[in-house]
């Protein structure tokens, strides 16, 4: 084995900076990583991040299993859980998207705005043996997601603006929007009528309708889908979610504690 290179003994905001990185990688393994695979992952020499991921794991913040690889821990979910219960997803969120999903018989998601990603915050199973499915704390794309682009469509308008100029339009999708001039022109669209479509836009036979949860100066502070796949539906059949999801984004702008 090749010795790693020293590295420079970094400022104490720096290892802060890179245990919080840790845990992201962290979030993106379910089923645990080891501890070389973070440290090529990270970047980082093997011994520096077996001192942070003992740091995490003596705050309970990551935890390594049997078969030596590292998890997140569970205070990490415990400070999740009083975020949602802060911010009233869970006591408010929960019986509204539960009457859409019981009325459509399809998956209800929610998501917000962080950056230039949207991170998905709430989901409620459908009816249906197969599902769409958004699990919470995970992100995803804003160009070709319908609650996407509802929460470009209905950002402040200069955040809208750095978002129409600066967000990158990769194909995820048979039918992806990557043309910046057209992309705008759907934003425009979906502010026009108050709902987007998502037409195979992300994945291959994924079809989804999604509406913005406005503020009283109409701005989205969440989005709404309901979502099926294209075997079984169809964005006509998929318009017919959209009276259930606008009296739910009605009544969670009334509900949802302001952020």
């Amino acid at each position: 084995m090749v010795d790693q290179p020293a590295e420079p003994a970094p400022a104490r905001g720096d290892m802060v900076a890179r245990a919080l990185h840790l845990l992201v990688l962290l979030g993106d393994e379910p089923r645990g990583a080891t501890l070389s695979d973070l440290a090529r992952r990270a970047g980082y020499p093997v011994s520096t991040t077996h001192r942070l991921l003992n740091s995490l794991a003596r705050e309970q913040f990551a935890v390594l299993d049997e078969q030596r690889r590292w998890g997140l821990g569970l205070r990490l979910f415990e400070l999740g859980q009083r975020v949602l219960h802060a911010r009233g997803f869970t006591e408010v969120v929960t019986p509204v998207l539960e009457a859409v999903s019981k009325r459509t018989g399809e998956p209800t998601l929610m998501s917000v705005l962080d950056g230039h990603d949207q991170l998905y915050v709430h989901y409620v199973e459908g009816v249906q043996q197969v599902q769409i499915t958004g699990e919470p704390g995970r992100r995803g794309p804003l160009h070709c997601t319908s609650m996407g682009k509802c929460l470009v469509a209905f950002a402040p308008e200069q955040q809208r603006e750095q978002l129409l100029a600066e967000l990158e339009l990769p194909a995820c999708g048979p039918k992806t929007i990557t043309d910046r001039a057209q992309f705008r022109a759907e934003i425009a669209q979906v502010r026009e009528r108050g709902h987007a479509l998502a037409d195979e836009e992300h994945e291959p036979g994924i079809l989804a309708v999604g509406v913005p949860v406005l503020n009283p100066g109409g701005t989205a502070v969440a989005a709404l889908s309901s979502a099926a796949p294209s075997f079984r539906s169809s964005l006509d059949e998929l318009r017919h979610c959209l009276p259930a999801l606008h009296r739910a984004a009605t009544e969670l702008a009334v509900g949802l504690p302001r952020r």
